[in-house]
């Protein structure tokens, strides 16, 4: 499933073709993803001018002068592409400007598509209760101290709670906790706050390696330059089973809540 580094990447690879530019015309192909359309989805992008790119959780956004904001989820296997030279079967929804056609492709059709007037994303029910983005200012050893106080559940486990941090999913926590040296299964009420502070530095410079590289490719997903992801590349626990660790351990894989989990014992504690 695209993480955050993924639809980041998209949403950067988005904005040159995007930004500042009208939308002339909208074609919905279905009527649905993993929910409906809205039933004015058409109506109300068509003419608008896009105002700014971004991104929310694991989320992209696209705002309008109209003070609309059209929210697409990637689910497991969505993503753009850029003037493709031909529609294919699961390009289900279609942006078209003056110099550029965008297909929003989901062959297993989990992701989403909603407009929200922007003066109300915060309160909109899928962001009211995130937590802070893992790249803001935000996220500190401080703000997991406090959300952490008390816990005896696993910090990946935690970490993985969007209520706690948003948009962080099972690839890169697996690799900040490697990186950071904390064993996932650790409570997370002890952890001290000088590993709470590792923690933070190792989630944001994972993260900001893996969209430097353009994420991570994984079964369908591709920027919408149609380029892969080749952050996999750069795994330092994550798919490395059996392997060995740069410390001289052995990386280990667990299942925890049906997701794999990969670690080194010897590194992690």
């Amino acid at each position: 499933m695209p993480e955050l580094p993924e639809v980041e990447t998209t949403v950067r690879g988005l904005e040159p073709v995007l930004a500042g530019q009208r939308i002339e015309r909208v074609t919905l192909r279905r009527a649905d993803l993993r929910r409906p359309f809205p039933p004015d989805l058409g109506q109300r992008l068509t003419g608008a001018r896009v105002t700014g790119l971004g991104r929310r959780a694991k989320y992209g956004l696209i705002d309008t002068d109209r003070g609309d904001t059209l929210v697409f989820h990637l689910g497991m296997s969505g993503r753009w592409r850029i003037d493709p030279d031909e529609l294919g079967a699961h390009d289900h929804f279609v942006i078209e400007t003056a110099a550029h056609r965008l297909a929003l492709n989901d062959a297993r059709r989990f992701g989403s598509l909603d407009l929200v007037p922007t003066v109300d994303l915060d309160r909109w029910p899928a962001f009211a209760a995130l937590g802070p983005e893992p790249l803001g200012p935000h996220f500190t050893a401080v703000h997991l101290a406090r959300a952490f106080k008390g816990r005896i559940a696993p910090v990946k486990a935690l970490l993985l709670d969007q209520r706690i941090v948003a948009g962080l999913g099972n690839i890169y926590v697996c690799e900040a906790l490697h990186l950071s040296h904390i064993a996932p299964t650790r409570a997370a009420g002890m952890i001290t706050r000088p590993q709470l502070a590792r923690l933070v530095e190792a989630v944001r410079e994972v993260l900001g390696a893996a969209i430097e590289a353009g994420g991570s490719t994984l079964r369908d997903y591709a920027r919408p330059s149609g380029e892969l992801g080749y952050f996999a590349n750069q795994w330092r626990a994550y798919g490395r089973e059996g392997e060995p660790c740069a410390c001289g351990g052995t990386i280990e894989r667990r299942i925890d809540s049906g997701r794999s989990t990969f670690w080194c014992p010897k590194c992690q504690r």
